[in-house]
């Protein structure tokens, strides 16, 4: 399973970019990056843009799959992750000292016949059936200590599925990997 190889300094430079576009936003200032900072962040990947606030979830948005250059779609997912995540208002000026923002850049998805091939804390999940599709991160089966089953339950009602659907042979279940990192290390 393909990863990307993000360097340190790619890190900073994506976590400082994610933090600049959001500032700019609410400070109602044009924005706009047009040389990339390294060719690897030219590449197309899929990414995941997470708002915490003092530890809670407070956004979170991302690409699946890569369809446009890494810098560019982390630039797209913070501001999503922070204007336009239904499930929260959009991020207030008062709140960014107290914002946390972490980016997960995804391998690509990968088909598994058998949910051995699972790795808890290591893979996310991606649960298809029909129109019905879920995704949840690595992080997220570690953050609440879920074993592999759970963590296909949940991915499951994530996708707005019973939470057995991953038993039914007409459901897909796919794996990638995440190079996951974030302001406070």
């Amino acid at each position: 399973m393909k990863t990307f190889q993000i360097t340190s300094e790619e890190k900073k430079f994506l976590l400082t970019l994610a933090r600049k576009v959001i500032t700019t936003k609410i400070e109602g200032i044009n924005f706009s990056e047009n040389k990339f900072f390294s060719d690897t962040l030219k590449e197309s990947s899929g990414v995941f843009v997470t708002l915490h606030k003092t530890g809670q979830l407070r956004g979170c948005i991302g690409y699946v799959e890569g369809i446009k250059p890494l810098q560019d779609a982390v630039i797209e997912m913070s501001l999503s992750a922070a204007f336009e995540d239904p499930r929260f208002a959009p991020v207030e000026k008062d709140e960014l000292k107290n914002i946390e923002i972490e980016i997960s850049v995804l391998s690509p998805l990968k088909a598994i016949s058998s949910i051995d091939s699972i790795q808890v804390g290591k893979h996310g999940l991606v649960i298809e059936k029909g129109f019905y599709r879920g995704l949840l991160l690595p992080q997220v089966a570690v953050e609440y200590n879920w074993n592999r089953e759970e963590f296909l339950e949940h991915t499951c009602q994530k996708a707005g599925l019973s939470k057995n659907s991953w038993k039914d042979p007409l459901t897909k279940i796919q794996i990638f990997s995440a190079e996951i990192f974030s302001e406070t290390g």
